[in-house]
């Protein structure tokens, strides 16, 4: 059963929303995050929380939010569980952006006037930090640090409606198919976007149940997150130029320039030689909207090389709201188009 009453406060980071749930209505356990998002999955209350709060008319199929929930111990601010119109995320970077800001401006976490402050948060794939960066008492920036990073596989042949693709295959969170859009004849604008989204689709899927999309350690963030598509904009010396749409879940598109989605590109650009650590990448947004990015430093995980992703951004608070479901609403929890 659907609460009455559920209150949010709402942010965009580079265009793309994020609903914060501080207090959820519903119980969500677990000892650690991970174990809360599996919990949550199976669980029709949460699910049912999840789904008004993104599904038409309070939502739209591209909303995306978060349930805030304890860090799994004293070394983190806050936990969090990512959701999006078709269930829950392991990773979001726009959402930890978003998060770092609502944090140091509600007074969460206490931050200098003029500096910087580690917003730490728990997410179903690791700990990460949001830096965030004020100016006269103002957020002017946060730093996303992310997971460790890799490739996980490359030159992987893709059969399409449009024809067979090579896709390189990249973790950063969450796991990501990814390639040029100009593989078939596209190119990343709204224009595209329709054939983007079936032809990400087509991908995802190909890949979701192959070995490709297994995480060597933790099943639970097995599986082809998204399709993420790629202009190539030049280079520069130091400085790569590139712009992407990221399509995830079944057919959601990102809005921003995607932060875990970034952190995946990183570990391609990486390990393909074009972006060696401290050289800067901006990756812009199918809407326009820039992030900038950089590898911190190479790591060795479990045998394979990594990197240590820091996507830049910021976030911006667009509203609160209290929703209402009306006990003879026939449209509760709600309904999709797409």
């Amino acid at each position: 059963m659907v609460p009455s009453t559920i209150a949010t406060t709402d942010y965009h980071t580079g265009g793309e929303p994020f609903r914060i749930v501080v207090d959820p209505p519903v119980p969500i356990p677990g000892a650690t995050v991970a174990e809360r998002r599996a919990r949550a999955i199976e669980d029709p209350e949460v699910q049912g929380v999840r789904a008004v709060l993104c599904w038409e008319p309070r939502g739209h199929a591209d909303m995306y939010g978060g349930f805030l929930v304890p860090p799994d111990d004293d070394g983190a601010h806050l936990g969090v569980l990512f959701w999006h119109k078709d269930g829950f995320s392991t990773a979001c970077g726009h959402g930890t952006i978003a998060l770092g800001v609502w944090a140091v401006e509600t007074g969460r976490v206490a931050a200098p006037v003029t500096g910087s402050v580690d917003v730490v948060i728990d997410v179903p794939s690791g700990r990460v930090t949001a830096r965030v960066h004020r100016q006269d008492g103002r957020v002017i920036a946060v730093d996303f640090l992310g997971v460790p990073s890799w490739v996980v596989a490359t030159d992987v042949p893709v059969t399409t409606s449009r024809g067979q693709v090579r896709v390189t295959v990249a973790y950063g969170g969450a796991i990501y198919a990814t390639l040029p859009a100009a593989a078939l004849g596209l190119s990343v604008t709204p224009a595209c976007l329709d054939q983007l989204v079936a032809l990400g689709r087509e991908i995802k899927w190909a890949l979701n149940d192959t070995e490709h999309a297994m995480h060597p350690t933790d099943p639970r963030l097995t599986g082809i997150y998204g399709t993420i598509w790629v202009d190539h904009l030049g280079d520069t010396a130091g400085h790569l130029h590139q712009r992407n749409v990221t399509v995830f879940a079944d057919g959601e598109v990102d809005r921003s320039p995607c932060g875990s989605g970034t952190c995946a590109r990183l570990a391609v650009l990486a390990a393909d030689g074009r972006l060696p650590t401290g050289a800067v990448l901006r990756h812009d947004s199918i809407v326009g909207t820039t992030f900038t990015a950089t590898v911190l430093k190479t790591v060795d995980i479990g045998g394979r090389p990594a990197i240590i992703p820091q996507v830049t951004g910021m976030a911006y608070r667009t509203g609160e709201h209290a929703f209402c479901m009306d006990p003879h609403d026939p449209l509760v929890p709600g309904f999709l188009l797409r």
